[in-house]
């Protein structure tokens, strides 16, 4: 401050209140003070206004996407904490690997059910009197059926099929009548029903070897008479069936040809590893009657499969 003013600011004191003016450097001070204390209001009211601002639009901003407002993030991770990518191929931490996946068993060919139905899961060892079908009533002649021994087939031509592979054979004998046919009357057919169990994988191949031997074995002499052997066409019996007819001249009491024909049916039918054969032999000359044959054969199977359930 010059020298001239500080005269005049003495001067001043003096001519006004007796207690005194404050000195030059008080004055000045206070003024510093008053100074720093409006820059300091100004720099916090500053601060208010733009953290107002940012919150605002981080606001407007946040209302406008309809994502509710969180919590403030944290601090920024440095580029060295960052996770690292991941790889889409690799197998993710805990997952089972596709080695320790549990794997879907495919039923093998010896436990799947067989084509036509019922269980070949297992084979069976024992072959009881309830395996064997019971005619219907209006064909039992009241003769009852009785086990016996012997082939269960014809022979074709010196050939035996079917004969290996076997676990277990039964046969028995079951005269039976028709229904038209009244009570009292002979028979009218006999059959001879065998049921054969067979070694795993071995049954189909019984019926193949029968139906070989039909085909091998067009004609051949029986007694006097020339039988003539041929497959029929056949289905719609257990897994797989085989039918064929065997023809010869009917023989009078004389052994004379009497022009007629005597005709045998013979159909083996094979149900997992169990075959059963239905031979029809006849009963004094009679011949095989189709339709009670098939009748009979779809009781044989049904009996089979109610034994194995």
């Amino acid at each position: 401050m010059s020298r001239e003013l500080t005269g005049f600011y003495r001067s001043l004191a003096e001519d006004t209140d007796p207690r005194g003016l404050a000195s030059p450097d008080v004055v000045r001070r206070h003024a510093d003070r008053r100074a720093r204390t409006r820059a300091a209001v100004g720099v916090l009211a500053l601060a208010a206004v733009v953290g107002g601002t940012a919150v605002g639009t981080n606001l407007v901003l946040t209302a406008g996407s309809g994502t509710p407002v969180g919590p403030p993030a944290g601090p920024p991770v440095p580029p060295s904490a960052s996770p690292a990518p991941t790889d889409p191929t690799s197998t993710p931490t805990g997952s089972p690997t596709p080695s320790a996946l549990p794997s879907r068993t495919t039923p093998s060919a010896s436990t799947s059910s067989p084509a036509g139905g019922g269980p070949s899961t297992r084979t069976p060892t024992s072959i009881p009197d309830s395996a064997f079908f019971a005619l219907a009533a209006a064909n039992d002649t009241g003769a009852g059926a009785g086990f016996t021994d012997g082939p269960v087939l014809p022979r074709l031509c010196g050939a035996e099929p079917g004969d290996s592979g076997v676990l277990r054979q039964r046969v028995r004998a079951v005269p039976f009548k028709l229904a038209t046919t009244p009570e009292g009357y002979v028979p009218d057919g006999l059959y001879r029903h065998s049921i054969t169990i067979y070694r795993s994988g071995r049954a189909d191949d019984a019926l193949a070897e029968v139906r070989a031997a039909v085909r091998n074995c067009p004609e051949q002499k029986i007694g006097s008479v020339t039988s003539r052997q041929k497959l029929l066409p056949d289905g719609g019996y257990g897994d797989e069936s085989v039918l064929f007819e065997m023809r010869k001249p009917f023989l009078d009491a004389n052994d004379e040809p009497t022009g007629d024909e005597e005709v045998r049916l013979i159909r083996a039918i094979r149900i997992g590893d169990v075959v059963t054969v239905l031979w029809e032999q006849g009963w004094e000359g009679s011949s095989s009657p189709r339709s009670q044959v098939d009748a009979d054969s779809r009781r044989a199977v049904q009996a089979i499969r109610t034994w194995w359930d």
